[in-house]
Formats: structure tokens, C-alpha cells, sequence
């Protein structure tokens, strides 16, 4: 009985990394890449729904395995790919949403005291605007989810 109540347990934590819901919220498939040694950076990626009739703003992010996080996007500027940090947060329309991957959107996470290894796991605390804070938690994987793993998985 110990051992199916621990799978269980077990079960339920790994659904909760993949869907977090704060109210209307939802962070499905949260992820971050492995760093190589000399990567001074890492990144957090993810997709947010916001299956409400209000509106809402991603204003900021923080984790606890990092100096500092920014809300960060990679945008052409003057024909060159740029990194930069967005001010005054990423907007997330009433009943749409707002994918956070590589080439894109994304939370940088400064300041780590050492790099992220495959397999770890950590927690991101987002912030909204009007909905509040929604601490996820955010597997460090060696690539991108398969596209066939994104979508689909619901829960809270």
C-alpha cells in the first residue's frame, strides 16, 4: 500500500509540472535546457493560456536557483537578432496565448551559482498583473520537448 501511495505521489508531482494554473492561468509545459559550462545564462521556457474573458500581463519572474530573472524576447533590430529585455511585461489576451521558447519570448535566469544539469528540476515563480503569483515547476531537459509532448496535457 506504501509503495502505490508513493507512486501516486510521485504521479501527481509530474502532472504538476506540466500544467500550473493561477485563476484563469494556465503554464503548460514548462521547460529549461542544460547549459554547457561556460554558459554565463540559462533560460525558461513555456506556454500560457489564458483561457479567461479578462485580460492579463506577465510582469515578472523569479527563481530561487538564480541572482535574477527578466522577461526577455528576441526581436530584429536595424536587420540584426537582438536579446533584450521587455519593459513593462508581455501581455497575454483574454482567451488566447503566448508561447515562451528559444528564438522568442523567454525568462532569463542571471546570476546562477553553477550551471543547470539534465534532470534537475526548480521552481519559476511567475507574475501577473491581475491574476498574482504562479510558482511552476520547470525540468531542465538536454533539448526541446517533442512537439507531440506540447499541448494536450491538462491538469492542476
Amino acid at each position: 500500500m506504501l509503495k502505490f501511495q508513493r507512486a501516486l505521489l510521485g504521479a501527481a508531482l509530474c502532472l504538476s509540472s506540466v500544467v500550473a494554473q493561477a485563476q484563469d492561468i494556465q503554464v503548460e509545459q514548462p521547460w529549461s535546457r542544460a547549459m554547457p559550462p561556460t554558459a554565463p545564462a540559462a533560460a525558461a521556457y513555456f506556454v500560457l493560456h489564458n483561457p479567461g474573458n479578462q485580460a492579463d500581463r506577465l510582469i515578472g519572474a523569479s527563481a530561487p536557483i538564480s541572482g535574477r530573472a527578466e522577461l526577455h524576447e528576441h526581436a530584429h533590430v536595424g536587420g540584426v537578432m537582438q536579446m533584450r529585455e521587455v519593459a513593462g511585461g508581455i501581455p497575454l489576451p483574454a482567451g488566447g496565448q503566448v508561447s515562451f521558447q528559444p528564438g522568442g519570448y523567454h525568462v532569463m535566469l542571471l546570476e546562477l551559482p553553477r550551471q543547470l544539469k539534465e534532470g534537475e528540476h526548480f521552481p519559476l515563480t511567475l507574475r501577473f498583473e491581475k491574476a498574482g503569483e504562479l510558482r511552476v515547476e520547470v525540468p531542465v531537459l538536454r533539448m526541446a520537448p517533442a512537439p507531440a509532448m506540447q499541448g494536450g496535457h491538462r491538469g492542476h
